[in-house]
Formats: structure tokens, C-alpha cells, sequence
């Protein structure tokens, strides 16, 4: 601004000049116009005129000149504020500029030093932290001072020389501190300028990027050796879909010399369809899974592919699933007959997939739970089949049954394998295994356990009873095991050897029982033999059976009796009272033997005596109901009808006790054949329809299907369910039911006749097959206590046994167990006595 405003002044000056100038020349134009021939008068006048008209002209002049004066000087202002705008335009591009190459210098960790001139002290800008952080930028210049000695000897040179010379330099140092730097000196629009630069981070990146590299190889190495070591072909793409890389099995697939041969021909393993398909999912970017086959060492073999797109290319994998197929397939076979075996089985077994959702199941589980198969076959999930058969009430009753169920679904989840008891509300006992899948899901496997629950129940109740019932026998009971350690005993033995109880319960061995013992039996040869038998190991277990005389006066019967389990059962019985007695009961048993015989011999004349007119009476009786002979009224038909009845029950006395007489003389002989179960039964249940009728009671006959017939005498066959059945009628009462059943088990025939009446006391149970012993309880029945004899007299007689179950208040139950094959009688097979 002030350079234009000098310049003006200037151009004032020259242009006042000029105006000057020009005013003293009109006024000299002026002047020759006087006349010579004026007065001198008239000069003063003509001065004077001159003198107004040089004012008026200086005037004009002056006028002139200032209007032409103000048009230069606008004229000039306005270029001057022209040339001022354009200027201050430029000074903002030079500082917008200034203000870029200050970016740009700090965008990089550097120092910029800059010398104008020679001897001029240099301009440095940047981070002066390169430089170890000093507070005076102009040490910079001191090299040495941060720069290893020979290194900054260098640096001076090289930037004298740039300063003299303009020589370009470029050098790579490391400072004092470990910094890498890079020093570059150049000269700049007649301007040296020295730029100091930290390549630390570069070199870092640098050898970073080497490490990476050389790891990168390392892996690529590794990864090919692993794929030329693998048996499964491997080859990689280029961008044109031909072979770069195969691997060594690759190479042996297509019996190519070597992997660098295989490339070169481009022979191809995979055929072109596979090779297609491979192309189009490498287009559209996505993996590629396929089967296909392919000639492999010269086979053909189905191959399993995997084709991935990698950069331009692609990278692909086969691996040979031949015999994965054939396994496969083998595995269909073997499921199908496992699904067939488990068809088979009583065992009801389904087996739901990772969905929850049945995918199979047997017969067995169908018939269990009374599904239909239709609705099976639509593969209904575990929950819809457990909601289904809680509404047909065929699961155990719950309190919660969601919590219940979800109980039960969350054994999906678990890893264990689960057992439960369910107890149906229909009565059954069900076992519940449920066993996770290894790939998913469960497996249920149901088996009806309510025959075994009942026999184990049974069997915990006859051990109970077998333990009391030792602990309350007055008799000496020890078990010794294999290993002739004591295991069992019960405190009559204790008692009677005069034992400590906690000593006898360490178990000790046969050999320190006996020397317990020694005090009140001291027999060697005894014990000896107890010892052989207990622990001993002959070819043959057998029994042993000792009579001790001890020496406190007292005599015990020893048994020794070997168990199937490998252990041996002794048995002290005191006999010392049946010792002394046994003499005198031996007098007299010949004596009862002869009563006896006596007595048979009387019942048997007598019976027979009596049966003739009992028969006479009968057909009388018969003789007189028939009304060809005459009618009767009311009263003596009713009569007759007394006699009738008494005179057969009274013939049936006689007939049975005569049929004991004959059992008792080894007289009796059976018409054996083959005996049709079901007639026998059903002619027995005939026989006593009046008397259920009279007695308000009902009979059921179950027989088992195919029952078919077995040998035996069918007529006491007859009598013995008739017997059996007229007892169980007497003691009955009204309203109840009688069964009687047969059935075929382990090669015997099984014959149960039950009732719903009194029962019977144990105290009587015992005594119920004795001869003219009658028990009414209080029931109806009243008789001479033959019945029950006969038979099981006719039972025994067959090769069979009779047992009864009874308990008061909860009926009786008569099983009749005959052999199947028949009873073959000779002269060494006797039937048991009475």
C-alpha cells in the first residue's frame, strides 16, 4: 500500500509541472495581441487587462488541470485496489500453500533444516525428539553429539559439500538412542536443504512383513508336505480352471512318473461333469461338496470332493469313500436285521432321533401300550406319545405331571443312563431303561416286570420267614462256606454248644468251631469227618450223618448236608429224651402196628359188610320214585328223596374209606392211559353243579390253550378234583367263586383249585390231610375228614404232590401237581404211606 501511494506522488508532481507550464505559455500567446502604437496611457490600462485575463486563464488553467488531476487520481486508485485484491488474493494462496506444506511436513516424524544463503544461519522446523530432544534446535547441527563419531563425521562432509557444491547426499543411519534415521540433503531452488527422517517404524514393518513372509512359506511348505504325505488327492487352479499343483497321491492316482509330469499333461482324476459342477460353484463363490466317480491306481472307485474357490483359483480334495459306501451299506443290512431280532423281542423298545421325533420301534412296544401303527407310522414326537397315553391312563399317576414329563424329555440332554420303575394304574410294573444315543436322542426300553416284582416280593417274604423260622428252631443250625468259614447260624447252636455269639460272628473256620467245641465233644474222628465234608474237595459231595455222645451225658444227632451253592449245611437235633425212649417207642410202635393192622382189617370187613345193604337200600329207594311201582305224595317223595341222599353220602364214606384200605394194604392199582385234561375237568365241575347251585357259588374252568392230555388214571383223576372242589364248596359262602385251572409247566401238569372263603389257621394247615379229622372253621362243611386224605393219597399215588396255601380270612388255594410223562409202577417204586 505504501509502494502505490510513492508512485502516485510522483505522477502528482509530474502532472502539477506540466499545468505550470502550460498556464505561463497561454499567458506568452497572449501577449504579442498589444499594439505598439498604445499609449502609455493605455499600458497601465493594457496591463491591467492582461493581468484579469492571465487570472482568468490561470484559473481556467488551474481547473483544468484539477479536473484532469482528480481523473488521474481516480483513474489510478482504482488500479491500485485492483492490483491490491489481486495481490491479497495471492498472498492467501501462498499462505493456504504455507499451510499445506506444514501439514505435510508434520504428517511425517521428521526435521527440515534450510540454508538461504552462504553463511546464513539455517531455518529447522519438525521433531526435534529425532535428535535426542534437545532444547536448542541449532545443535542439531552438532552430529556428534547424537550420531555414533564416524557416522557424524560423515554427515558434516556430506552437508559441507551440499552447501558449497549443491552435491545431493542419502544416508541411512542409526542414532545414539537406537533410532533408524534417514539423512537426505538436496539443493532446493538454489536453497540447501537438509531433511532428517525416522524410518524406525518402516524397518520395523519391514522386517515384520520378512517374518511374515517367511512364515507364511513355512506354513505353505509344511501345509503341501502334509497334503503330499495325506492319501487323499489334492491340486490347486489357476484362474483358467487348469492344473498348478498336485500332490504326490494325486500323482499316483493317475499313475502319472512324478507331480511336476502330472501338471504338465493336465490329466485330469475327476470326470467332467464333477469338473462342471466344481467350475459353476467356483463362479458363484461357494464351496463345492459332491460325490462322483473316478479311476483310481486303475479301479474305479467313488470319491468324496471338496472344491473350494482360494484367490482366482480354486483348491480341491477327494477322498476315496468306496469303502465308507460298502460299510454303509452293510450297516443297512445289519439295521434292518436288528430292527427284524428286536421285532422278536418281549421287549418293548422305541427309539426317538435328536428331533424327539419316533423313528422305530417293535411289536412289542406297539402291543404294550396299544397304539395303532398307522398313527405310529406318521413318526408322532415324544411328548405327543407320553400326552397320548396319559389320556388312555397307562402312566404312573403324578401329582405334577408337566414337571413330570419334563423330567422325562430332559434325559435328552443328559449323558447318563436312566432306570425307572413305573407302577400302571392297570396294575402292571413296568422297567423303564432310558439310554441317550450317541448321535442323538433316546432309546426306551420297556420290560414287564410284574411276575417279578410279585416272585421277588415272595422271595423276601420266604427269606424272612426261613430266618425266623431258624432262629425260633430249637434244633442247631450252622452253614459253613466253600471256603469252611461259618456264614449262618442261629442261637439254638450257640446256645447248645455253649458258644459266645460275638465269637462265632467273625466267621471263624471249621477248625476253630471245633476247637470251641472240644470242651463238650473232644471225638476227633468226628470232627475229622465234618472237616472233609465242609471243606474238603472230593470227586462227589455227599451227605454225613453223625450221632454225638457228649460227655456232659447229652446226645446230639449231627447231619452235615452239602448246599448247590458250594456251602454245607450241619444240624445238631438233642436227642438225648428220644434216646432214652427210643426203646420203649419201639415196643410200642409194633404194638400200634398190629392195632393198626387190626383196625384195617376191621374197617375193611366192616365196609364191605355195610356196602351191600346200602346198595340194596338205595335201589329200593330208586325203585319206589319210579312211578310204575306206584305214585307217591309229597311228604314220602321228600322222604325218599332224605334217604336217597343219606344213603349215598354214607356209600361215598365206604367207597373212600375202602379205597384207603387199599392204598394201606399196597392193593391199590390205577388204570392208567391217556387222560384228556379239559373232559376231566369239566366231568368233575358237573358233579357238583347242584351243590353250587344249593350253595349260591360260582365255578370257573380255565384251562391253558393246548393243554392236551397226559397219563394217569382218569377216574381218580375226577375224584380228586371233585374232592377238591366239594371242599371248596363247604367253605364257601354265598356269593363267591371258585376257580379251578390246569396248566403245563417244566414238564408237569398243574391242577389249582381256589376259593374266596375262611381260609385256614396255620395251626390246622398242617393237620388238614389227617384221617376222621374234620375242621368246620366256622363254615358250613361238615364231614368225616376222608376227603383231603384221599387225596392226596391219590396224588402220591400218581408220582405227584399236593400242596395248599391258605391264610385266614383270605381263602385257601389246592395245587394238585402230577408228572407229565405218567407214573410207570413197579415193584421198586412204592407209593408213599399215610
Amino acid at each position: 500500500m505504501g509502494w502505490c501511494w510513492r508512485r502516485r506522488k510522483m505522477k502528482f508532481a509530474r502532472h502539477a509541472g506540466l499545468g505550470a507550464g502550460l498556464a505561463y505559455l497561454s499567458i506568452l500567446a497572449a501577449a504579442p495581441v498589444l499594439s505598439k502604437e498604445a499609449s502609455q496611457t493605455g499600458v497601465a490600462a493594457a496591463l491591467r487587462g492582461h493581468a484579469r485575463a492571465a487570472e482568468l486563464t490561470l484559473i481556467a488553467g488551474l481547473t483544468v488541470f484539477s479536473g484532469f488531476v482528480a481523473f488521474l487520481y481516480l483513474s489510478q486508485r482504482r488500479r491500485c485496489m485492483e492490483r491490491e485484491a489481486a495481490h491479497h488474493l495471492e498472498l492467501m494462496a501462498l499462505r493456504a500453500k504455507l499451510d499445506r506444506a506444514g501439514v505435510f511436513l508434520g504428517a511425517e516424524t521428521q526435521i527440515i533444516a534450510a540454508w538461504a544463503g552462504p553463511g546464513e544461519d539455517p531455518e529447522i522446523e519438525g521433531d526435534l525428539e529425532l535428535a535426542g530432544n534437545r532444547p536448542n534446535p541449532r545443535r542439531l547441527l552438532a552430529f556428534g553429539s547424537w550420531l555414533p563419531p564416524g557416522m557424524a563425521q560423515t554427515v558434516e562432509n556430506s552437508v559441507a559439500r551440499l552447501r558449497a557444491g549443491g552435491e545431493s547426499f542419502r544416508l541411512t543411519v542409526t542414532s545414539l538412542d537406537g533410532r533408524h534415521l534417514e539423512i537426505e540433503g538436496r539443493p532446493v531452488a538454489g536453497i540447501a536443504v537438509l531433511r532428517i527422517k525416522d524410518v524406525s517404524g518402516d524397518r520395523r514393518e519391514a522386517v515384520r512383513l520378512q517374518a511374515l513372509q517367511a512364515a507364511t512359506i513355512g506354513q505353505v511348505e509344511a501345509l503341501r508336505a502334509l497334503l503330499n504325505a495325506a492319501p487323499y488327492p489334492a491340486w490347486l487352479r489357476d484362474g483358467g480352471g487348469k492344473l498348478s499343483w498336485v500332490n504326490a497321491a494325486y500323482a499316483r492316482a493317475i499313475e502319472a512318473k512324478d507331480q511336476e509330469a502330472a501338471v504338465l499333461r493336465g490329466i485330469e482324476l475327476i470326470e467332467q461333469q464333477a469338473r462342471e459342477a466344481g467350475a459353476a460353484s467356483r463362479m458363484a463363490g461357494v464351496v463345492w461338496h459332491g460325490r462322483a466317480p473316478a479311476v483310481v491306481a486303475g479301479e474305479r472307485r467313488m470319491l468324496e470332493i471338496v472344491d473350494a474357490p482360494a484367490g482366482s483359483g480354486s483348491a480341491g480334495m477327494a477322498a476315496d469313500v468306496s469303502e465308507i459306501e460298502s460299510l454303509r451299506a452293510a450297516l443297512d443290512q445289519q439295521t434292518q436285521a436288528h430292527a427284524r431280532t428286536l421285532d422278536q423281542l418281549s421287549t418293548a423298545v422305541a427309539i426317538f432321533d435328536g428331533a424327539k421325533q419316533l423313528v422305530f420301534h417293535n411289536a412289542a412296544y406297539r402291543q404294550l401300550w396299544a397304539l395303532d401303527q398307522a398313527w405310529l407310522d406318521q413318526k408322532p414326537t415324544d411328548s405327543e406319545i407320553l400326552d397320548r397315553l396319559r389320556a388312555a391312563r397307562l402312566l404312573p399317576e403324578q401329582a405334577d405331571f408337566r414337571a413330570w414329563k419334563a423330567g422325562l424329555l430332559a434325559a435328552y440332554q443328559s449323558l447318563d443312563t436312566d432306570e425307572q420303575v413305573w407302577f400302571l394304574p392297570d396294575g402292571r410294573t413296568l422297567r423303564a431303561v432310558i439310554s441317550p444315543n450317541p448321535q442323538g436322542g433316546l432309546t426306551y426300553l420297556f420290560d414287564d416286570v410284574t411276575e417279578r416284582y410279585h416272585l421277588v416280593s415272595q422271595y423276601n417274604a420266604s427269606i424272612r420267614v426261613q430266618s425266623e423260622t431258624l432262629d425260633a428252631l430249637k434244633e442247631g443250625v450252622a452253614v459253613f462256606g466253600s471256603d469252611g468259614r461259618l456264614k449262618l447260624f442261629n442261637p439254638a447252636f450257640a446256645s447248645m454248644w455253649a458258644l459266645d455269639s460275638s465269637a462265632l460272628g467273625n466267621r471263624p473256620h471249621i477248625d476253630q468251631v471245633a476247637s470251641l467245641c472240644a470242651p463238650l465233644f473232644s471225638g476227633e474222628d468226628a470232627w475229622s469227618a465234618l472237616r472233609a465234608t465242609i471243606a474238603g474237595l472230593p470227586d462227589q459231595r455227599v451227605g454225613l450223618e453223625r450221632r454225638l455222645a457228649r460227655g456232659d451225658g447229652s446226645v446230639l444227632d449231627c447231619a452235615a448236608a452239602p448246599l448247590p451253592d458250594g456251602a454245607t449245611l450241619l444240624t445238631f437235633i438233642d436227642t438225648t429224651a428220644s434216646v432214652s425212649v427210643e426203646r420203649a417207642l419201639t415196643e410200642r410202635n409194633q404194638a400200634l402196628i398190629d392195632a393198626e393192622k387190626l383196625r384195617n382189617d376191621f374197617v375193611h370187613h366192616v365196609s364191605y359188610e355195610l356196602r351191600s345193604p346200602l346198595t340194596n337200600i338205595i335201589g329200593f329207594i330208586q325203585l319206589l320214585d319210579d312211578p310204575a311201582i306206584g305214585p307217591l305224595n309229597g311228604k314220602q317223595r321228600e322222604y325218599a328223596g332224605y334217604v336217597m341222599k343219606s344213603s349215598s353220602a354214607l356209600l361215598a364214606i365206604i367207597n373212600d374209606i375202602l379205597d384207603l384200605a387199599s392204598i394201606d394194604a399196597d392193593a391199590m392199582e390205577l388204570s392208567l392211559g391217556d387222560v384228556d385234561i379239559a373232559q376231566t375237568m369239566r366231568a368233575a365241575a358237573e358233579g357238583v353243579q347242584d351243590r353250587l347251585g344249593e350253595s349260591s357259588l360260582t365255578l370257573r374252568v380255565a384251562t391253558m390253550e393246548g393243554i392236551g392230555s397226559f397219563v394217569a388214571d382218569g377216574k381218580r383223576i375226577r375224584q380228586i378234583l371233585f374232592n377238591l372242589l366239594s371242599n371248596a364248596i363247604g367253605f364257601s359262602s354265598p356269593g363267591q367263586t371258585i376257580d379251578l385251572a390246569a396248566a403245563r409247566r417244566d414238564g408237569e401238569i398243574l391242577f389249582t383249585v381256589t376259593d374266596e372263603g375262611s381260609g385256614i389257621p396255620p395251626e390246622i394247615l398242617e393237620h388238614v390231610f389227617d384221617r376222621f379229622k374234620t375242621y368246620t372253621t366256622g363254615s358250613r362243611h361238615r364231614g368225616v375228614g376222608l376227603g383231603l386224605s384221599i387225596v392226596r393219597s391219590f396224588v402220591e399215588l400218581h408220582g405227584g404232590r399236593i400242596e395248599i396255601a391258605s391264610a385266614p380270612g383270605k381263602g385257601t388255594r389246592a395245587s394238585c401237581i402230577f408228572p407229565a410223562q405218567g407214573v410207570k409202577l413197579a415193584a421198586s417204586e412204592k407209593p408213599q404211606g399215610i
